[in-house]
């Protein structure tokens, strides 16, 4: 009731408003095909989003707080410099007169935020901010002072607003007993308010201006519709013979009976080859159904899983169902217009049953101070987050990564399933290299599998051997030549190339690198993956960098790997005698002759290394000693200082946190080559500019390139600007079928995990 008589105070305030400026008060103004105007007022939109941002709020429990986010959002649009400056720009007006001032707007509710409510930590955090940064990203808490003790604007009309800081200061005090949140609880929670209020702003604004698009928004299908699906597709392989399909069986049937747990951190440890993808899916269904949860996402460290996972969640649940959001996803591949339209909407917010993603995109997200990152946080909050190979999150941003994932869990109802074939730590305290560097993870993280289930010995098809001497690329190339079916996984590219360099040639060797672009890779792979699956045991010999090791579904019955971290073995190791055709698949770890390590690699090996003599490497309880010694020699689990710069509620630095947190190093120049449809692709791009299906089609084709090897393609002409920040390589002659780019190689023993 009383927000009815708010409104009715806000409606005489408006109306008042539009006596003083003689024009009714503009938020959004169109122009139809027949020519006729239709406006929205702002007293229409603030209350529209209101009313979508309170429900978005409920999420935290904090529908008031959405409520007034909308409600005051756009009041410095009452200004008479915005009004002129709308009805100038738009045309529906010529003869106002919009002067070269400043119009903007969003400072304004800010203010006025602070004016009305008082200058408390919590509103200047949880409402002022994100009022006054809902165009521009949620400002540094200095920054925003300033920006608050500004005076209100002389052209500023003040309309009269209830005062409802009882109610507000009753959620948060209930949400405080509710959830006990610690400091660096608060900057995730000023995040996912912030969401609520961009993404109610920017579907009303598209249910105004672009009525085609808001229709197509919604109406997909429920977690509990889906699940029978995944059921049907699971029965449908039930029928398999053999050992480990009976295995992947009982870890499926195992997810059924526990998924009727708490909303809370769990973990599925499943050695390669177990089905760990479907069985973690099928938990994650039944318990978001159980808790009441409302999607499921799936976060994976790279591309090539991803691909392969998405198109068969799309085969089970239907492309409607499934968003694959990633840079080298383009949704105009889907062929459906209805379909390809919807999901590009929803990459915008994540509105979908199932998302698959990358770990990039979800945590940058998370972490991000900018409008249309942080769209879609709400729609994370109340999901179950299916971590996939989990062992891959880097440990300089651990502390981040798992500050934000307890947040998400503790106060919005989120569920963790970290998923991997070698589990890392992730409970309790993680210490590194001294006592200082230190961090609380989770109090507990269940394990789904029991020990008992004995899957590291009943999934145990390999024998893991390490060479007694050092090899050169002349040695590897020899013993790959010793076996009609062979793997060697090396850690950068440029091994890679030297050992390719050194095979016979001829059709049956292969070389996979980031020096060849994703559509090359994509396509390589699936031809690798056609030749194993012939029946002729025709020969093949593959060299490839890491980017093999997790999730590609391959099986060779020898792998070489070259020494690494115990994590990154197992994964390679899991390419081998993946179905259990053989008794036992070989896999030999070898050093190559004069390179040294470098880097979280070389700490990795030496974890590695430092275990006992007698470890046996595929039990179970030898990854947690392996990551106990790797995190010992971590000198950080933040190194940017990520926690540091939100852990003061009164004083987060939101836009030096979003800027600082980087999952992937900027650390090169991404160039188109000229393979495939790439030439093509830039001749539309020089004639129709940029636009974002031709980018994401572009990227396809794309390398990066260090910051050496780009001046040096430059300064000799091989690679030209386009248009601005997008480079083309157009001879031919630089880009090699077998093992791509081959300009300035001096520079690509850096190792590159993408």
């Amino acid at each position: 009731m009383r927000k009815i008589f708010a409104h009715i105070d806000y409606i005489f305030a408006e109306k008042s408003f539009f006596l003083t400026m003689k024009h009714q008060c503009i938020s959004h103004v169109k122009r139809l095909a027949d020519g006729r105007w239709i406006i929205q007022s702002n007293e229409e939109h603030q209350r529209n989003v209101a009313i979508m941002a309170s429900g978005f709020a409920r999420c935290l429990g904090l529908p008031e707080w959405g409520y007034t986010l909308g409600l005051l959002h756009d009041e410095g649009k009452k200004r008479e410099s915005f009004q002129c400056y709308i009805r100038k720009e738009s045309g529906y007006d010529h003869t106002a007169k919009a002067e070269e001032t400043d119009h903007s707007h969003a400072f304004v509710g800010g203010i006025l935020t602070r004016e009305t409510y008082g200058n408390d930590s919590a509103i200047t955090s949880l409402l002022a901010n994100q009022i006054a940064s809902h165009h521009r990203g949620l400002y540094n808490y200095d920054e925003l002072d300033c920006v608050l003790h500004k005076p209100l604007p002389a052209d500023f009309v003040k309309c009269l607003h209830s005062d409802n800081s009882g109610e507000l200061a009753r959620e948060l005090k209930e949400f405080v007993v509710r959830h006990k949140p610690a400091k660096c609880d608060y900057n995730h929670l000023a995040r996912v308010l912030f969401s609520c209020l961009v993404d109610a702003d920017y579907l009303d604004t598209e249910r105004f201006m672009n009525e085609e698009a808001a229709r197509l928004r919604g109406s997909r299908r429920s977690l509990g519709e889906l699940l029978p699906m995944l059921e049907s597709h699971i029965e449908s392989l039930a029928t398999r013979p053999g050992d480990v399909n009976s295995l992947r069986r009982q870890v499926q049937q195992r997810c059924r009976e526990v998924a009727a747990s708490g909303r809370g951190a769990y973990s599925l440890t499943v050695p390669t080859g177990g089905g760990k993808t479907l069985a973690s899916v099928l938990w994650a269904l039944r318990h978001a159904i159980h808790n009441g949860q409302r999607r499921v996402i799936i976060a994976i460290p790279y591309t090539s899983i991803i691909v392969q996972t998405a198109a068969t969640l799309k085969r089970i649940f239907g492309e409607e169902n499934v968003l694959e959001h990633h840079s080298g996803f383009d949704p105009d591949s889907i062929t459906n217009p209805h379909l390809r339209n919807r999901a590009k909407l929803a990459t915008e917010n994540w509105d979908y049953p199932i998302v698959v993603t990358t770990n990039v995109q979800l945590f940058e997200s998370i972490y991000s101070n900018k409008p249309s990152a942080c769209r879609k946080l709400h729609n994370i909050a109340g999901s179950v987050i299916i971590l996939d190979e989990a062992q891959t999150l880097p440990t300089q941003f651990l502390q981040p990564i798992v500050d934000s994932l307890k947040a998400y869990h503790k106060l919005m109802g989120a569920s963790v399933l970290f998923t991997t074939a070698s589990q890392p730590v992730l409970s309790g305290e993680i210490v590194g290299c001294n006592p200082s560097v230190r961090f609380s993870a989770f109090g507990h993280v269940t394990e789904i599998i029991p020990a008992e289930y004995r899957l590291s010995e009943r999934l145990r098809r390999v024998e893991i051997n390490t060479a007694p001497t050092a090899l050169t690329h002349d040695d590897i190339a020899a013993a790959m030549c010793l076996h009609r079916r062979v793997l060697c996984v090396v850690n950068t590219r440029s091994d890679a190339k030297e050992v390719f360099n050194r095979l016979p040639v001829d059709g049956s060797c292969f070389h996979l690198s980031r020096m060849m672009c994703a559509e090359h890779l994509r396509s390589t792979i699936d031809e690798i993956k056609h030749i194993l699956g012939s029946n002729d045991n025709s020969p093949i010999r593959v060299v490839a960098t890491q980017l093999i090791e997790a999730g590609v579904d391959i099986d060779f019955p020898v792998v070489m790997r070259q020494e690494a971290g115990l994590d990154s073995v197992l994964q390679a190791a899991g390419r081998c005698n993946r179905e259990g055709r053989q008794d036992k698949g070989k896999v030999t770890v070898f050093r190559i002759e004069g390179r040294l390590l470098r880097g979280h690699i070389k700490d990795a090996n030496e974890a590695r290394k430092s275990l006992p003599r007698d470890s046996d490497w595929l039990a179970a309880g030898t990854m947690a000693k392996y990551f106990e010694q790797l995190y010992s020699r971590c000198d950080s689990f933040d190194k940017h200082g990520i926690a540091e710069l939100l852990y003061n509620p009164r004083e987060m630095c939101f836009e030096d946190a979003a800027r600082h947190f980087r999952l992937i190093e900027d650390n090169g120049v991404n160039v188109i080559v000229n393979f495939g449809k790439a030439a093509a692709l830039i001749e539309q791009l020089k004639l129709n500019g940029i636009d974002y299906s031709l980018m994401k089609q572009l990227a396809a084709y794309s390398v990066t390139v260090h910051d050496n090897d780009f001046k040096e393609l430059l300064s000799t002409g091989s690679a030209s600007e386009v248009v601005e920040g997008v480079f083309f390589i157009d001879d031919a002659s630089l880009y090699s079928s077998k093992v791509g780019l081959q300009a300035g190689n001096k520079n690509f023993d850096e190792i590159m995990i993408i």
